[in-house]
Formats: structure tokens, C-alpha cells, sequence
């Protein structure tokens, strides 16, 4: 027997902030919107959450259908509410974070959108709702847990060297970083292997190549 509310219920929606780095630089994959509201703006990969189903489940299945992308890790960022950031109806999102390596996954537009692509974090297109205020506090969230986390291992492929880390931390805070204290500072968090082959670039030393000790997880290191 259903039980009838004596208050309206708002709808619950999740979306999905993609960050991937590419040619040094951080970039957010975006949805171009097929359907009003907000029709050809750009916009995260999102949608309704089904009565039966989880939050996470929700967040992942919108992003496999709108840009093809899955097996992700999502971390729970923020729940966005304010009245009348949908003009449709009282939507409350629940917005999630990912990181990748951009160079190992394929997109591809699906679902209700249009066209994927990636943009650069400081060169945004006009967002659909609030959006842009979605990407701007996943990215605050990143950057801070730069300082306590092993999270910047997530953008990394397999194999990498030390100097291909150090510019994921510098893209990200958009700072350069001293190479020796930058260096001391992973030795202290031991969370890479040292996987005793090396890289040759052009006329420079060979590189060593090191992967991640728990690629599945990030660890809080502080």
C-alpha cells in the first residue's frame, strides 16, 4: 500500500565532472544537450536518478550513455540545490568527480546528447544550469586534496615518469613546483613502484618509469 506525502517531492538528478589531462593541461568533458532546457549548450554528463536505483549507479549510467565512457572512479562531491537552477521543476543534483587518463579512454556521443568534447577548466563555454558552478567546486576539491592524497595518481596511465606526476600537480594548481622537494614529498607518501624500466625523450637522460602501488584507491597520505 503506497503511503500519499503531504509535501511535494523534488526531483534528484546526477552529474558528473570528467577532468582528464591532455597536452598539459587540465580539461572537463562536456555534453552538448539535444533537449530543452537549455538545447545546444554544453553541459555535464547527467540525468534523472530512477526511483529504484543508487546514487552512484545513477552518476555512472548517465556517463556511459552520454559520452560512453565507464569504469571510472567516482568520488561524491557536493549536493547542489538552490530553487530554480532547473526551470522545469525543484531538481536537487547530487554531483560527482572522476579523473582519468584522457589518452586511454574513448568517447563518443549517445543518449540525449549531441556531441562530446573536452574543454579546457579555464576556458569554458556557456554552461546549461549551474554547471559551471558544479565544475568550479570539483575543481577546489582536487586541488586540495593535492596536499593530502594520492588523488593526482588517477590521472596517470600504467607506466609514467616522475616529471610526467610533477606536471600533473603543476597543471592542476597552476604553479611550478621545485623538482627536489617535489620528489621528497613522494617518497614520504611510498606509493609508487619503481618499475625498473626507463623512458628515452629525444636527446634528454633516459627517464625511469614508475605505476602506482594501489591504482584502484586513492590513499590519504596526511
Amino acid at each position: 500500500m503506497s503511503y500519499q506525502y503531504n509535501y511535494p517531492h523534488p526531483a534528484v538528478t546526477t552529474d558528473v565532472v570528467l577532468f582528464g589531462l591532455i597536452d598539459e593541461c587540465l580539461k572537463v568533458l562536456l555534453v552538448r544537450r539535444a533537449r530543452p532546457p537549455f538545447a545546444n549548450h554544453w553541459a555535464l554528463p547527467g540525468g534523472f536518478l530512477d526511483i529504484d536505483e543508487d546514487l552512484e549507479d545513477c552518476a555512472l549510467r548517465e556517463l556511459e550513455e552520454e559520452t560512453g565512457v565507464s569504469g571510472v572512479y567516482l568520488e561524491q562531491l557536493y549536493t547542489f540545490g538552490k530553487p530554480g537552477r532547473d526551470p522545469r521543476e525543484r531538481v536537487i543534483s547530487v554531483a560527482y568527480y572522476a579523473l582519468v587518463p584522457a589518452t586511454d579512454i574513448e568517447i563518443r556521443a549517445a543518449s540525449d546528447a549531441r556531441a562530446v568534447r573536452w574543454f579546457a577548466y579555464r576556458d569554458l563555454p556557456e554552461l546549461a544550469f549551474d554547471h559551471v558552478d558544479i565544475i568550479h567546486k570539483a575543481q577546489q576539491r582536487v586541488s586540495s586534496k593535492l596536499d593530502y592524497s594520492t588523488i593526482a595518481l588517477k590521472f596517470m596511465p600504467e607506466k609514467f615518469t616522475l616529471g610526467e606526476l610533477q606536471s600533473v600537480y603543476e597543471c592542476i594548481l597552476d604553479e611550478r613546483l621545485d623538482k627536489r622537494n617535489f620528489r621528497k614529498r613522494l617518497r614520504t607518501y611510498d606509493c609508487l613502484t619503481d618499475t625498473g624500466e626507463v623512458r628515452r625523450n629525444g636527446g634528454h637522460r633516459p627517464a625511469r618509469l614508475y605505476r602506482a602501488k594501489s591504482p584502484d584507491t586513492v590513499q590519504i597520505v596526511k
